[in-house]
């Protein structure tokens, strides 16, 4: 997984499936973004406005369970 802050365009993209092609876009919420491959997985997630919708977006906490 691999998450991006762009702070030109004020988007977090966090890429779940790196190398897949996106085959469809859907708008779940205003500003959220969910793209999807030809077999309905979960490719990537976008957030526009992301200085607005989330806290700290160019900052990135990782918490690995077992």
């Amino acid at each position: 997984m691999r998450v991006n802050y762009d702070r030109h365009t004020d988007t977090v993209v966090v890429e779940l499936r790196k190398g897949v092609a996106v085959a469809e876009s859907d708008e779940g919420r205003p500003g959220v973004i969910l793209d999807w491959d030809a077999e309905g997985n979960l490719v990537s997630i976008e957030i526009l406005d992301a200085s607005r919708r989330v806290s700290g977006p160019d900052v990135v906490d990782m918490v690995v369970t077992s």
